[in-house]
């Protein structure tokens, strides 16, 4: 399913020439029929002092002047683009409201579009060339974001991104501190996105490193190193603070009060140290909240450390004014400090925010345990000699040994010995598999028992291993749809609560009880610092980071939120028959024979015939007889029956073997076999009769086996209240035969492949949340049309593009895991929702003080922090519980 797309309308600096929103010039100037907009104060005086060498005069064709009201012009890159399909691309592209001119390029597979931004946006434009069956060209790329202070500012940088010419999408997640930029290659410079985050505010942007051992440990280092930096804070904030409380309010406390008495001389130097002390906590410990504050204000915007700097300024402000000048104040209560709330709220915070950085580094270990499965070398075999090379420098094509409980360090195939490894941490599958000459093994797996030497296949980014860390990583950057609504609450939510703390402090210096003022600034600080808009803006992507992380340990790849959220509301599942509830190759089921003849000694003659044909049946025959031990005879006089079946000699008896017309061609009555074909065809089997010497010796039944554990897993399915459909392009009669063997109520039988698609949109009219299962090649067109398709992956075959899901085990165990996990994860989402939103809207009308009325009890300010700093940390450690979840069975 393809991921919304967003390009926003961008105006150019007539003096420097950057492009940008227009909501983010910081001047702008009005000349006769036309707004000019600037990136800067500078550039608005540069043109000031000069304003005609920037207005040129109108075009004397089109009447407007250069960089003016004139049509916008879209330069569209395309995947495909045939001269055939051009006329029709350029009719629905112009049907846009709003679009003038539309010229379709075949040569250079662009499409470039010109119109009035008033009328048309890009996002029209775009979904007008996808309804017309094309597809826009499209590059992804990550950048990892410094000095992001609080989630709020999600925001913020991907409309900053967004607004960049040539940019499709940008998804940002507060989980990883990265953002997943879609862009298409006309913006040719890629330093644009990162100057465009740093225009954003106080962040820095740099190319997200490829997932790797050196580069996490790089990442950890880098964590760890911040972690100490503010346990250091807390400590000195710590140590600061609890004298700090004690000497706040000596006549409390039995002892001081007689030695600390209200307004004499030792409180007064008492106090005077206590501000100086908590001075240095504000400077120190609290450093990054006025630096992001800072910040904040020069590109004109707000964010909790806004909060947090202005609470606890605000308190120090306030208590050293009466500390230095008691006299400005009416009433010698309001004479009191404040150093305690400044010291605690701060050491407070800081511990929230390094006990936030703790649990954020444990929502990553999903990447990190991917990334250790690699092993750091491979023995390779080069010039007849065996030499240990690190793995990034194997290449396709070379040998390499691998001996029993050694990692596989590479994809590739085996050409000598045999064995069997243990996928377990690839796959999900806990039994080991057994590997020959030929078959296809994985990288980061464990070889268990035997030596062999496979050929390197995939190497480097190619990998199996490489595929699911980007998978994953794009999945934990991505958004669930409910998250996008929480941005642009987090995004209003700083301004509001300032608002609310300015209002708070006019009511109650106006109508509370004196002493008023000091009433008022409690109220505003509290008001201030309770509010949290990080615990909103993390409840989901830390979640998500934690399922996403979950399901790739279980073998299954969730490509994005949309496809975890809507997964977690399915009510029905379409299978499709073969390769998925079925293995997907026909198997010999069944041996029946007449009296007289033996079983084996027929399979081994009919298995020396079916060598020589090339009827897809015939394999199965010939395998059924290997996995027996049966040596093959002599063959001779080999002759194709066409729609019949074959005849042959084998060590001097002839042998025919075939369907019910090669019977009536030899004149033969097959007695009580007619009836035991009849059974076999009713379970979906195809059966071929024998002829051995003349007269009829049995049958031989060939059929698509069940897979071993589908008919557990429909019966599952059936308990978390899906509705399970299969479809084939099977006859009914067989279709419905395997639908008996598995518990399937409702089948889909004769369904050509190019009508799949169009019955699961049937199913989706009668009102369901529709998954399409299947192997992601022939299904594509269903799983792209089904509201979640899941694709059966195999081996290396990981990277399916149709697919939402990609189940790297080909069981139907894992679309039940799936969708199990994807409920655990949305319920843990609207948990972590559910107590952000009921946190702050408590939290704020407490602060504000509503229920001084009633009961007389005004919030702390230094409950307030601690209230803060744990909502944080709680949305994370709930999001970590994920970690616990076990599959039901």
């Amino acid at each position: 399913m393809s991921s919304p797309v967003s390009v926003r309308t961008t105006v150019r600096d007539p003096v420097c020439g950057m492009e940008f929103a227009p909501e983010q010039a910081a001047a702008t100037r009005t000349v006769p029929g036309l707004v000019l907009h600037f990136c800067s104060n500078d550039c608005a005086a540069t043109f000031d002092r000069n304003p005609a060498h920037y207005l040129a005069p109108a075009s004397p064709t089109t009447g407007v002047p250069p960089g003016g009201a004139a049509p916008a012009r879209l330069v569209l890159p395309l995947a495909e683009l045939q001269q055939a399909g051009s006329p029709a691309l350029e009719r629905a592209v112009g049907l846009v409201p709003g679009v003038t001119h539309v010229n379709a390029n075949v040569k250079g597979r662009q499409l470039i579009i010109e119109y009035d931004p008033a009328q048309a946006s890009v996002a029209a434009l775009l979904g007008a060339v996808r309804a017309a069956g094309f597809r826009p060209a499209d590059h992804t790329l990550r950048l990892k974001v410094s000095g992001l202070y609080c989630a709020e500012c999600v925001a913020r940088i991907e409309d900053a991104l967004k607004a960049v010419p040539g940019v499709l999408d940008a998804t940002m997640s507060a989980a990883s501190n990265e953002v997943r930029v879609v862009y298409a290659p006309v913006i040719g410079d890629l330093g644009l996105l990162t100057r465009a985050v740093e225009h954003a505010g106080p962040y820095t942007a740099a190319r997200a490193a490829e997932a790797s051992a050196p580069e996490q440990d790089r990442e950890a280092e880098a964590t760890a190193a911040e972690y100490r930096s503010l346990m250091r804070k807390w400590w000195f904030g710590a140590a600061v603070g609890v004298p700090t409380m004690i000497l706040s309010y000596p006549y409390l406390i039995p002892g001081l009060r007689d030695w600390l008495p209200r307004g004499s001389e030792a409180l007064w130097w008492t106090w005077f140290v206590m501000g100086i002390a908590s001075l240095a906590v504000l400077v120190y410990s609290g450093s990054q909240f006025f630096v992001g504050m800072w910040e904040g204000l020069k590109h004109r915007s707000a964010n909790m450390h806004t909060l947090i700097a202005l609470g606890t300024s605000v308190a120090w402000l306030y208590s050293t004014i009466a500390l230095f000048f008691p006299q400005l104040f009416p009433d010698e209560a309001m004479t009191d400090v404040y150093y305690d709330v400044t010291v605690v709220v701060i050491a407070l915070v800081v511990l929230g925010l390094a006990l936030e950085i703790k649990a954020k580094g444990r929502t990553s270990e999903a990447i990190k345990k991917l990334i250790g499965l690699q092993p750091r070398t491979a023995r390779v075999r080069r010039g007849g000699q065996e030499q240990d090379i690190p793995v990034e420098e194997v290449l396709a094509g070379d040998l390499i040994v691998v001996r029993p409980g050694e990692k596989i360090p590479v994809d590739g195939v085996v050409v000598e010995g045999q064995s069997a490894v243990d996928e377990s941490m690839i796959t999900g599958e806990s039994l080991p598999v057994s590997k020959k000459v030929e078959d296809e093994v994985i990288g980061a797996t464990i070889n268990k028992t035997g030596a062999f030497v496979f050929r390197a296949t995939r190497v480097g980014k190619d990998t199996a291993l490489a595929n699911i860390i980007r998978l994953v990583q794009d999945a934990q950057g991505s958004k669930v749809p409910i998250q996008r609504v929480v941005d642009r609450v987090s995004a209003y939510f700083t301004p509001a609560v300032m608002i609310l703390a300015i209002v708070g402090f006019v009511v109650w210096y106006v109508f509370g009880p004196a002493p008023a003022l000091t009433y008022a600034l409690i109220v505003a600080v509290t008001t201030l610092i309770i509010a949290c808009p990080c615990a909103l803006g993390m409840a989901t992507p830390m979640s998500l980071t934690t399922g996403v992380g979950l399901g790739a340990q279980h073998g299954i790849l969730i490509r994005s939120g949309d496809a975890l959220q809507t997964a977690a509301k399915l009510n029905a599942v379409v299978l499709d028959k073969t390769g998925t509830i079925t293995e997907g190759k026909p198997a010999l089921t069944d041996i029946v024979l007449l009296e007289g003849y033996d079983e084996h000694e027929v399979l081994r003659l009919a298995a020396t015939v079916e060598r020589a044909s090339e009827h897809p049946l015939a394999q199965a025959i010939v395998e059924g007889a290997e996995a027996r031990g049966l040596a093959a005879g002599t063959l001779a006089g080999f002759e194709a029956v066409p729609g019949h079946g074959v005849i042959a000699s084998v060590d001097g008896r002839e042998l025919q073997i075939g369907n019910r017309k090669l019977l009536e061609r030899a004149g033969i009555d097959p007695g009580r076999l007619e009836a035991e074909a009849q059974r076999l065809a009713d379970n979906g089997k195809t059966p071929m009769f024998v002829i051995l010497d003349g007269r009829a010796a049995g049958i031989l039944a060939v059929a698509d086996t069940v897979k071993a554990d589908s008919q557990a897993a429909i019966a599952a399915m059936k308990r978390l209240g899906l509705e399970v459909v299969m479809i084939t392009g099977d006859n009914e009669r067989t279709a419905k035969a395997i639908a008996r063997q598995v518990g399937v109520d409702r089948v889909l039988a004769e369904v050509l492949p190019q009508d799949k698609a169009l019955n699961v949109q049937r199913l989706q009219l009668e009102g369901k949340k529709v998954a399409m299962v299947g192997d992601g090649i022939n299904d594509a067109p269903a799983l792209a049309q089904a509201d979640v398709g899941l694709a059966i992956g195999t081996g290396t075959d990981v990277a399916i593009e149709a697919a939402d899901i990609t189940l790297i085990k080909g069981s139907l165990t894992g679309v039940v895991t799936a969708i199990q996990i994807s409920r655990a994860t949305m319920a843990n989402v609207y948990q972590n929702l559910f107590g952000a939103f009921i946190y702050n809207t408590l939290g704020l009308p407490v602060a504000l003080g509503v229920l001084y009325p009633f009961t007389g009890l005004l919030l702390s300010p230094l409950l307030a922090a601690l209230a803060m700093s744990f909502s944080s940390v709680t949305v994370i450690s709930n999001a970590n519980r994920l970690k616990r979840w076990k599959p039901r069975v």
